[in-house]
C-alpha cells in the first residue's frame, strides 16, 4: 500500500458524504445503514475507532495471515505497516483514538527479540510466535514511529488513545523487576501509565498509594486521562486493574467500583464532558468472565450499566459527546452481540435490531461511536466460516 498523509485525510474529510447532524438524541431508537469495509486480503478485520470525519482505524489481516494496523476512509483499507522489517510481524489499533487530526496510535511488533519472553499486553491482541518486543506507535503523515518505553534497553510499551493536542496515552515497562508480576504470564518488569507528547519521550503518570503498576487507556482534549492502577500481575489486567482511575491536573483519583471487586476495573473511554465508560470487576470472578459494563460521571458516580436478559458479562467500549454509549455483551455461550445505550435510556438495545439487514453477517461488537452517531466494530459471517469484517453503521432518519 502506498503511504498516505495527514493532508490527504483533511482534504478527504471535506468531501465526505453527508451524514447526520449532531442533534439532541431523539426519544425513539435510531435506525442504521451498515457498510462492510474491504480487507487487506485476509478473512478478519475490525474497526476500533471512528472520528468525526468518518476515519476508521483498526486492523485487517493480510492474505499471508499477518495482521496489520489499518485505516479506512470510505471502504478502502490502508495498510499502516509495522515497526520492523522482519516478515510476519503484526500490528493493530486496539482503543478508540478519537482525534480529528488523522493521528493513529496502536501497537506493533518490532525486529528486536524479547529475551525475557514476557506475555505482555500485546499478546492479547496480536500473535507473537517469535517473542518480539512490542511497542506502541504513533502514525502521522504517512509514517509509523515507535513510542519508546521507560528505562533503558529494549522494553515493551503499548499505545491507546491520542487527542487533538498530539498527546498519546498508554503504558510502558521500566527497568524494575517486580515480585507482584504474574509468573504464569511471564511478566517480569513493572509497567507504568504514561503520556507521550510530540517529542516522543514518555511522561509517567502517578499511581494510587501502594500500587506498583498501571496503564492509561484514553485521554480527552482537556488532558483528562483514565486507566488502571494496581499490582504488576498481568500486563493485560486482573489485579493490575485493582482500581479504575482518573488523572486530572497532575493528580490521580479512584473511580470506585461499588461492588468492591479488586480486579478487572478498566475504563475504556472518556469524552470531552469527562464521562467515563468501561468494564468493571465482579466479586469472585478472578478470571474476568462476568465483567459488567459501567459508566462514571462526576454527577452520578460509578454506575453498572444494564445488559440484556441472559447476558452474563460485557463492556462499554466508548461514549461520544452526546452521551451515547456502545459496547457489547454475551450470554453463557460467550457469543457476543453489540449494545447501544441511548443517553437517558434505562435499557440497552442490541444494535442488530436497529440496522437494515446485512446479508450473510451479524454484528458482533461495537467498539466506537463518533459525535455524528456513526459506529464501528466488526460483523461475523453466519455461514460458520468465522469470517470477521469491519463495519460502519451510519444513522438514518434522525
Amino acid at each position: 500500500m502506498r503511504p498516505i498523509s495527514l493532508a490527504f485525510f483533511i482534504a478527504a474529510a471535506t468531501l465526505a458524504q453527508a451524514s447526520v447532524a449532531a442533534e439532541s438524541p431523539s426519544s425513539h431508537s435510531p435506525a442504521y445503514r451498515v457498510a462492510l469495509l474491504d480487507s487487506l486480503g485476509g478473512s478478519r478485520s475490525s474497526g476500533a475507532s471512528i472520528n468525526d470525519w468518518g476515519l476508521v482505524a483498526g486492523y485487517s489481516n493480510r492474505a499471508d495471515g499477518s495482521r496489520h494496523a489499518s485505516v479506512w476512509y470510505g471502504d478502502q483499507p490502508w495498510d499502516l505497516g509495522t515497526l520492523g522489517s522482519a516478515s510476519g510481524l503484526n500490528s493493530t489499533v486496539v482503543w478508540p483514538v478519537k482525534n480529528h487530526l488523522g493521528l493513529v496510535s496502536g501497537i506493533s511488533l518490532t525486529d528486536a527479540v524479547d529475551e525475557r519472553q514476557e506475555g505482555w499486553s500485546c499478546a492479547a491482541f496480536i500473535a507473537n510466535p517469535g517473542s518480539h518486543i512490542c511497542q506502541g506507535f504513533l502514525w502521522a503523515g504517512g509514517a509509523m514511529r515507535a513510542l519508546i518505553s521507560l528505562g533503558t534497553g529494549d522494553h515493551n510499551s503499548f499505545a491507546a488513545g491520542t487527542n487533538d493536542l498530539g498527546q498519546t496515552v498508554g503504558w510502558a515497562e521500566n527497568d524494575t523487576p517486580d515480585p507482584s508480576c504474574d509468573p504464569q504470564s511471564r511478566q517480569v518488569l513493572q509497567f507504568k501509565p504514561v503520556v507521550w507528547g510530540w517529542g516522543g519521550a514518555p511522561r509517567e503518570l502517578p499511581l494510587l498509594d501502594g500500587d506498583s503498576s498501571g496503564s492509561a487507556t484514553a485521554i480527552n482534549n482537556r488532558g483528562q486521562a483514565v486507566g488502571i492502577s494496581g499490582s504488576c500481575d498481568q500486563a493485560v489486567g486482573r489485579y493490575s486493574a485493582a482500581h479504575a482511575v482518573l488523572w486530572e491536573n497532575g493528580r490521580v483519583a479512584e473511580l470506585v467500583n461499588p461492588n468492591g471487586a479488586p480486579y478487572w476495573n478498566t475504563p475504556n473511554m472518556i469524552n470531552e464532558r469527562g464521562d467515563v465508560v468501561g468494564f468493571a470487576g465482579a466479586p469472585g470472578d478472578v478470571d474476568g468472565n462476568l465483567t459488567p459494563p459501567f459508566q462514571w460521571t462526576r454527577s452520578s458516580g460509578f454506575q453498572i450499566l444494564p445488559m440484556l436478559t441472559g447476558d452474563i458479562g460485557g463492556s462499554a467500549q466508548s461514549i461520544n459527546n452526546r452521551g451515547e454509549i456502545v459496547g457489547y455483551a454475551y450470554p453463557s455461550s460467550f457469543v457476543s452481540h453489540p449494545l447501544y445505550w441511548q443517553r437517558g435510556s434505562a435499557a440497552p438495545v442490541d444494535l442488530n435490531t436497529l440496522i437494515e439487514p446485512v446479508a450473510g453477517y451479524v454484528l458482533s461488537i461495537a467498539n466506537d461511536i463518533n459525535d455524528r452517531g456513526q459506529i464501528t466494530g466488526y460483523a461475523t459471517a453466519t455461514d460458520g466460516s468465522k469470517k470477521r469484517v469491519a463495519f460502519v453503521a451510519t444513522p438514518t432518519g434522525r
